[in-house]
């Protein structure tokens, strides 16, 4: 049986490599998703066209590093959710596991994953996730009109005294609970069938493409929240999840549940190639 302590620092570590590799690509996921709002627009938030538009004009308008604004707070976010990510799914894994290899059936692998998910997303993503998407939002307004000049530490600050680090905690704990209860049953039923196809345990570049296709898969299935949850997080205007995603729909039609889905695409099929195959070699160490 894996360590907690094991299961915790493989999955820190894990979150604060992919977090770093794929940060940009969470960067104009986000920028494109806040285009719609009303603050964006009031402020005169530049309008992008595609991912490469906002991507020039972001590498124009601000340098290369400009691709890395907001990265501290999705950095120590990353890290801290991937752990207690982990940490979680292991743990109720051990307590839910059908047979004396620790397999699970794919019904409980969703539910240690949605669980898992659903603890990290109050916990840690939704304060860490609210600054972020302030300090996005900000960095797309023209330079004379930005707020947080002061960074993160600024940012978390205004945040706090307006007691919004938890705003949009609903459509976050049910995106990541989305997002892990699809990953993980995803990665583990298709390494058990691996592992008994093989006989063997999974290598890291074997571990490295089951990752990328649960990537894929969480992507297009949850798509929807995120978008909600960003747009909740951005803005004051929306106060409920469920009114936020009718507005959407009725202001710019069904498919703006999607907008942003390329380069999150991008994002999660790296984030869980890195992730699990990272988290696999680091355990494997630790045993």
């Amino acid at each position: 049986m894996d360590a907690p302590l094991h299961s915790l620092f493989a999955g820190t570590l894990a979150g604060a490599v992919e977090g770093a590799a794929t940060y940009p690509t969470e960067l104009l996921k986000t920028k494109m998703q806040l285009q719609g709002s009303a603050h964006y627009q009031q402020h005169g938030g530049h309008h992008y066209s595609s991912p490469l538009a906002c991507l020039r004009h972001t590498v124009q308008t601000d340098g290369a590093l400009g691709l890395y604004r907001g990265l501290t707070p999705m950095l120590l976010g990353n890290a801290l959710k991937a752990g207690v990510r982990f940490l979680t799914y292991d743990s109720i894994k051990q307590r839910l596991r059908s047979d004396h290899n620790g397999n699970l059936t794919m019904p409980r692998m969703m539910l240690a994953g949605l669980l898992a998910g659903v603890v990290e997303g109050a916990s840690v993503v939704a304060p860490t996730e609210a600054i972020k998407t302030r300090l996005i939002r900000d960095h797309c307004l023209p330079r004379d009109r930005r707020i947080y000049s002061g960074g993160a530490l600024q940012c978390l600050g205004e945040t706090w005294r307006q007691r919004a680090l938890w705003r949009g905690v609903g459509p976050v704990m049910a995106r990541q609970g989305a997002n892990s209860c699809v990953r993980f049953a995803t990665y583990d039923s298709m390494k058990q069938a691996l592992v008994r196809a093989t006989e063997r345990p999974v290598t890291g570049a074997q571990a490295f493409m089951l990752g990328m296709c649960a990537g894929i898969v969480t992507v297009y299935a949850t798509m929807p929240l995120d978008v909600v949850k960003t747009r909740m997080q951005g803005s004051a205007e929306h106060r409920s999840a469920v009114r936020c995603a009718l507005a959407i729909v009725r202001d710019e039609g069904v498919r703006a549940l999607w907008k942003g889905a390329t380069p999150r695409l991008a994002r999660l099929m790296f984030s869980g190639a890195i992730v699990f195959s990272v988290y696999e070699e680091v355990m494997k160490y630790l045993r």
